[in-house]
């Protein structure tokens, strides 16, 4: 038996800290290392790619161990994406996209796994018994099921093990990639790491059998073609990945894939829309986006409707989820440990209500309460009448005309752009209190507004954002959330209900909503 320990890291882009990844990776027993696409960031640095390579392979990190690096290479002036294959302070290999050498070891790039003729059929043929991936698939709805299927058929035909890795975190613009590094051989799925999570370093091993692989591979068929098959250049290392001796493991791993057989862990689509697609996947790029921008807290202006009433407990959830990876170990280089979500969500959290005569009392209170049943954020409320008034006397003073609203005899135009007046005048005010309010509070920095600077629900259709209010309600125990706040549908702010004329309940825009959503549903269907 040759047992053989590979291990996959996945590195969060903010932290890229790779002399921890590869120590974990040697002090859990392995002896292969593989990262994520370009794990090695590039840009405008080409010279700094080059620098953290040179960095690792100047310590002991890589004695005793070979690891698969992601980076950037340039070659006559066109920029690659490359696989640095690395052992003993020694550069063994630079595999660009599309080219795959290896002694026993394929290399497979990221989309590669998803063509209809992968690079892995050649290479199981020829010989090649691991394959590895270094992927950056950012995050979808129902897309891990996807890239399971794949590495599993990978496997299951040709026979061998497959390690797949993935980037982790936000990459600074809408992007989110989920990680969820695995190891599958012969068709199953031997480990498999956290899709959402906010450590910046994940390792992911496995206890593997080699003559497992070779026995999966005795069937004729395989033989005919595998006889008939092209030559890859093969580069000889003088490297053992296993240590070929019998009873050197540990019992319970012996027995290798016979004994860890499992399948995917998957996110139902239910569970998917309501804590992976909302929670734990907006939360996740919510972290790294404040994390990445330098700024420090969040700003919601709230509505009393449904859409501003989502997006403020995704922030709770962001909280939430902080706090619960804080409370399992407080970092040594810290000056703040946000061990309760309640206190952290309070620091780092604002909103504010801008009302006019033309807001109704019902969504006065819903934002009221929605602050006040938590007490997790910094709120404030105010009455913007004067400054819309102010906008109208100015305009009747240079014209003589002064516009009215459609309820009080006006025309469409005059009654469309004292909507756009109101709606302005809160954008204005919005990035005023973001300004000034962390100098209110002492504190030096900016906050981001929600909903303007970044939408974390602007591509969810309002059916499925429901179904996000109530399973939030249940999850983080939040009773505001009821049945009244999910089924109300909340009528224009910015128009009187007077003189006759009664905003009617959106029943054309819901219905348009609803179709919206089926159609979305059809589209995502597999």
């Amino acid at each position: 038996m040759a047992h053989t320990k590979p291990l996959e890291s996945s590195l969060n882009q903010w932290a890229l800290d790779f002399s921890i990844a590869i120590s974990i990776t040697k002090e859990r027993g392995a002896t292969l290392r593989v990262g994520p696409e370009l794990e090695i960031p590039t840009g405008d640095a080409i010279l700094h790619s080059w620098e953290v390579p040179a960095k690792i392979l100047a310590g002991d990190d890589t004695m005793g161990i070979i690891c698969d690096i992601g980076m950037p290479v340039v070659h006559k002036n066109v920029i690659y994406n490359c696989r640095v294959i690395v052992h003993d302070r020694q550069i063994l290999l630079i595999c660009p996209t599309k080219i795959t050498v290896d002694a026993c070891i394929g290399v497979e790039l990221c989309e590669e796994l998803f063509m209809p003729a992968s690079p892995h059929i050649l290479m199981g043929l020829d010989g090649v018994e691991i394959f590895t991936n270094s992927s950056g698939s950012h995050r979808e709805l129902r897309k891990l099921f996807t890239r399971v299927e794949l590495v599993k058929e990978a496997t299951l035909k040709l026979g061998g093990v497959y390690l797949y890795a993935n980037q982790k975190g936000c990459d600074g613009d809408r992007q989110y990639y989920d990680g969820c590094v695995m190891i599958a051989m012969n068709g199953y799925i031997v480990t498999q790491g956290s899709q959402f999570s906010l450590d910046d370093v994940e390792v992911v091993t496995a206890m593997i059998d080699i003559e497992d692989v070779r026995s999966h591979r005795t069937s004729c068929s395989r033989g005919l073609q595998a006889a008939r098959s092209n030559a890859f250049h093969w580069i000889e290392v003088p490297f053992a990945l296993s240590s070929g001796k019998f009873g050197d493991t540990d019992g319970a791993m012996a027995l290798g894939i016979s004994a860890k057989l499992s399948g995917a862990r998957f996110h139902t689509p239910e569970e998917e829309i309501a804590e992976a697609y909302y929670l734990l996947g907006p939360a996740c790029w919510l972290w790294d986006y404040l994390r990445r921008s330098r700024t420090q807290e969040y700003f919601v202006p709230l509505s009393g409707g449904i859409d501003s009433c989502a997006t403020a407990v995704i922030v709770y959830s962001m909280c939430h989820l902080v706090a619960e990876v804080a409370r399992k170990g407080e970092p040594e280089d810290s000056v703040y440990t946000p061990l309760d979500s309640h206190e952290f969500c309070n620091k780092i959290f604002h909103t504010r209500y801008m009302g006019t005569e033309n807001s109704s009392a019902e969504t006065r209170k819903r934002a009221k309460d929605l602050r006040s049943d938590q007490k997790v954020c910094v709120h404030f409320n105010l009455n913007m009448d004067t400054l819309v008034t102010s906008v109208r006397d100015l305009f009747a003073f240079v014209t003589g005309m002064r516009p009215q609203f459609r309820a009080h005899g006006g025309s469409c135009a005059e009654n469309l752009v004292l909507q756009n007046i109101q709606a302005r005048l809160r954008m204005l005010l919005a990035y005023l209190f973001i300004q000034l309010l962390p100098w209110v509070r002492g504190r030096q920095s900016a906050l981001l507004v929600l909903g303007t600077d970044i939408n974390p629900i602007g591509g969810i259709n309002k059916t499925n954002v429901k179904k996000f209010i109530a399973y939030a309600r249940d999850a983080f125990e939040i009773p505001i959330l009821n049945e009244s706040m999910i089924l109300w549908i909340s009528r224009s702010s910015f128009i009187p209900v007077d003189g006759g004329f009664v905003m009617s309940p959106q029943n054309d825009s819901t219905r348009w909503r609803k179709r919206q959503g089926k159609h979305g549903q059809m589209k995502k269907a597999n």
